[in-house]
């Protein structure tokens, strides 16, 4: 079962409230997405500590119902 990209981007408002979010699915299947998030929550933290704040607020559906997400994060 594929993640709509209504949902991802409601788990990443809800974690990230200030986030703009754009989502591109990249098969058209609901299983592939380019992400970009920008929010000020990013400040201070490395790449890798903003990517782990997405994939934390995607709920363990990250390999699971989403199979693949290219992933870009901003500073606001």
């Amino acid at each position: 079962m594929a993640l709509a990209a209504t949902e991802i981007v409601q788990y990443i408002k809800e974690a990230l409230p200030d986030a703009d979010v754009k989502i591109q699915d990249l098969a058209g299947d609901g299983d592939h997405y380019a992400v970009k998030v920008i929010s000020s929550a990013f400040e201070g933290k490395s790449r890798v500590q903003q990517h782990q704040m997405v994939y934390k607020a995607l709920k363990g559906h990250m390999g699971s119902t989403l199979h693949a997400m290219a992933l870009k994060t901003e500073k606001r």
